[in-house]
């Protein structure tokens, strides 16, 4: 059976170990890898402690929490029973590691015990380490360790990339041992009085490529834990949870405790620093388009900060100028920002990717819903520019003004899909067959209307352009009465999920349809046969609704968008439900999404699996999903917008 990972995030890094607290370096069975991550890149790739010489048996694992706390004895019998009990506890912080071992002897007599941490950065790329297996050649690249006064240091370089990892200790090991491959052993011999007790802390300091930041390693891992605990106060405090409903009032706190861990540093337009929700951990602990929007968006009436950092981090990179590896065109919003080696070096497309057809008329619902709720006109007219530009790259580029709609093409070195559901077989007939061509997701049309009529609003109210304004409106009328007329099958009275390139329907029963309740697309008679829909046992499961009708060929319970029920997919359609006035409907979701988040602790993860709960009296988890989203913490947040505290 393959070792648990548990993972601690702050900002921009995180750590995932096992039930131990090592970290083996080693991958298998599709798990994602263990290691300390920042900015992309794995500072530590083994962290393994030995007693003895020999690897410590767990008496209590690691559980789910801020720091990540086990008890671990030396392997023995029942009539031989451990000289000593390890108390290991470690935390996270600012591109920081540090853990704290106690060991207490269990003898009434003088012990020696010879402690040992193996220790050792690859620096790889998360890229490298993906299930697909790709190999990168890294011509020049060097590897280097240095035993320090207290420690060591391992460091790479590969051209002008430099990047170390340094590892301090209290007390000093007593000696600084080679493996004979790249890891190095730091090495105590501890001398225990009668049941007496020793400790030691490790700190660890990575230090990636470009950072230019005073940085300082906390003190203990209970120091961590207290400035993490008093982040995540600051951000559940004074929203007024339901009373009523103290399961989502769980569920919200949990959510918010997440979003401050997953805050990542980002730049404004004049070079500010700001803080935006990552994407989510291990994989995605970055600045994503569509996922900082989306949580933004279920957030505002809570936590406005978000928007209000999120809007300019993404002016910021919009794109000014075309570019074909990175799908980028003038007013585009970004897809992906990422800061490894892979990206720098151009091995991947993903240093700015703008592989995304919906996160420029996400950044314009936004951009009006912001300047709506909070009245922050200023904000409107800093933003005036980008916002055209976006609007301008809908009409041009995107396809609106020459199909009619938002269209993408599949990329040959990114992503075949550039909707939310973008995995390469996701857009897809109900026998599972993939459209060729072009592709006019319907989800990412809603998303256009929306971002039409709110900026003509912006035009209106805070711009002063009447023109710009009732041109606007115009566009949005046109969307809308094209969309009821080339996406809606009658036979089925759903719209279909996508059109190809020859404007035939792509015609798998798929939740994207929840979206365009959102977005407000549908016409009220149209609308609500979508919303009852949604709730027919093909369709919802008991935990949410799933991404794909089953009984159609091309659903799988355990596909990642062609049946799996994701939290943000479903507040969406909650949403979009309330917006319709099917409040019972809305209501039925909510709470199927709350019982699942209770029973995994409160918190909803990024995808769970699409098997009903007739037969299942418990969400099935969904194998490869991040445990830590932001748009799934956000979740709870739209849900208690929607339906309050019923």
């Amino acid at each position: 059976m393959t070792e648990r990972h548990h993972l601690l995030v702050y900002g921009g890094t995180f750590a995932a170990v096992g039930d131990g607290g090592d970290i083996s370096g080693v991958r298998g069975g599709g798990q994602a890898p263990d290691g300390l991550f920042v900015r992309d890149a794995r500072h530590l790739s083994r962290w393994q402690l030995t007693v003895d010489g020999a690897v410590p048996e767990t008496l209590a694992p690691v559980s789910d929490g801020d720091t990540a706390r086990c008890v671990l004895v030396p392997r023995g019998g029942r009539n031989e029973p451990p000289a000593c009990t390890l108390f290991r506890e470690q935390a996270v912080g600012d591109a920081s590691f540090v853990e704290s071992l106690r060991i207490t002897s269990n003898r009434p007599v003088a012990t020696r015990v010879r402690l040992a941490i193996t220790a050792d950065a690859d620096f790889a790329d998360q890229f490298e380490l993906r299930s697909d297996h790709r190999t990168y050649v890294k011509t020049g690249a060097l590897r280097s360790r240095q035993v320090l006064d207290h420690g060591l240091e391992f460091a790479y370089r590969r051209g002008e990339w430099r990047s170390c990892t340094t590892v301090t200790a209290e007390p000093a090991p007593d000696a600084v041992e080679e493996t004979g491959a790249g890891a190095r052993r730091l090495v105590w011999s501890l001398d225990l009085q009668p049941h007496g007790t020793a400790e030691l802390v490790l700190r660890v300091m990575a230090r990636p490529h470009g950072e230019k930041r005073a940085l300082r390693v906390p003190r203990s891992p209970a120091a961590m834990a207290e400035q993490l605990l008093a982040a995540e106060g600051a951000f559940v405090e004074g929203v007024a949870f339901p009373t009523g409903w103290p399961e989502l009032a769980a569920a919200c706190a949990r959510g918010l405790a997440d979003l401050a861990a997953l805050q990542i540093p980002a730049t404004g337009p004049d070079g500010e620093e700001l803080r935006v929700p990552a994407a989510g951990a291990p994989w995605f602990l970055t600045l994503l388009g569509r996922d900082a929007l989306l949580t933004s968006l279920f957030a505002l009436p809570y936590r406005p900060q978000l928007a209000a950092a999120t809007l300019p981090a993404l002016a910021a990179t919009q794109a000014t100028e075309a570019g074909s590896a990175s799908v980028a065109q003038p007013g585009k919003i970004v897809h992906e920002v990422r800061h490894g080696e892979l990206a720098h070096f151009g091995q991947v497309p993903f240093g700015r990717y703008y592989g995304s057809v919906d996160a420029t008329p996400l950044f314009l619902v936004l951009l009006g819903a912001y300047v709506e709720r909070t009245g922050d006109a200023a904000t409107a007219r800093r933003l005036e520019r980008h916002a055209r530009a976006a609007i301008g790259w809908m009409l041009d580029h995107g396809g609106l003004t020459s199909r009619g709609y938002l269209v993408y093409r599949a990329d040959r070195g990114g992503l075949a899909n550039q909707n939310w559901k973008d995995s390469p077989g996701a857009i897809c007939s109900a026998d599972g067959t993939r459209p060729t061509g072009p592709v006019m997701a319907a989800g990412a049309q809603g998303y256009a209307y929306d971002a039409l009529r709110r900026t003509a609003w912006l035009a209106r109210t805070v711009w002063e352009d009447e023109v710009y304004a009732a041109l606007l409106e115009q566009a949005a009328g046109d969307l809308r009465d094209r969309f009821q007329r080339d996406f809606w099958m009658p036979e089925r009275s759903f719209p279909a999920l996508a059109l190809d390139g020859d404007g035939r329907p792509v015609d798998a029963l798929a939740s994207d349809a929840g979206h365009l309740l959102w977005s407000g697309l549908l016409d009220k008679e149209y609308g609500e046969l979508v919303g009852r829909r949604l709730l027919e046992p093909d369709f919802f499961s008991g935990w949410g609704v799933r991404t794909l009708a089953a009984g159609q060929e091309a659903y799988h319970p355990l596909s990642y968008h062609r049946g799996s029920v994701w939290p943000h997919d479903n507040a969406l359609i909650t949403l979009g439900l309330a917006r319709y006035g099917l409040h019972d409907e809305a209501r039925t979701v909510a709470h199927a999404l709350v019982d699942a988040a209770t029973a995994t602790g409160h918190r909803l993860p990024e995808v769970l699996a699409g098997y009903g709960r007739d037969t299942h009296a418990e969400p099935v988890p969904y194998p490869h999903a991040c445990v830590r989203e932001s748009r799934s913490a956000a979740a709870p947040l739209a849900l208690l917008a929607a339906v309050g505290g019923a």
